[in-house]
């Protein structure tokens, strides 16, 4: 079985930052991609940024320039440092990773249990 454990969320003022932190462990044989997403309020979940194994990187439009995901290979954690924060960026954040267990090579992918974020003055 693989876990992913976020971190980070909580309530900050329009134009502030913060950083989340997403951690895999279990049978982890390989990571492929990590990825964060995001829902809000009545909406459907959508991609914010993704980083594959090799270290490159996409982001959604509405986040490209404030936003930026990280990785460490070491510690099998992804972070995602977002900056200039808008209320429009209010909702819960979910790590996803697509990971080969040592037990199933096939890769599937694993989703953490969210963690809020909310920019409010």
């Amino acid at each position: 079985q693989v876990q992913l454990v976020e971190s980070g969320g909580g309530l900050v003022q329009p134009g502030g930052s913060l950083r989340l932190s997403c951690a895999a462990s279990g049978s982890i044989f390989r990571i492929n991609s990590m990825a964060w997403h995001r829902q809000a309020l009545g909406k459907e979940r959508e991609l914010v940024a993704v980083i594959t194994s090799g270290g490159s990187t996409n982001y959604a439009d509405s986040v490209k320039g404030r936003f930026t995901i990280s990785r460490d290979y070491a510690k099998n954690t992804v972070y995602l440092q977002m900056n200039s924060l808008n209320p429009e960026d209010t909702a819960v954040y979910y790590c996803n990773a697509v990971v080969q267990s040592t037990t199933d090579w096939r890769p599937r992918g694993y989703w953490g249990q969210g963690t809020q974020v909310t920019v409010s003055s």
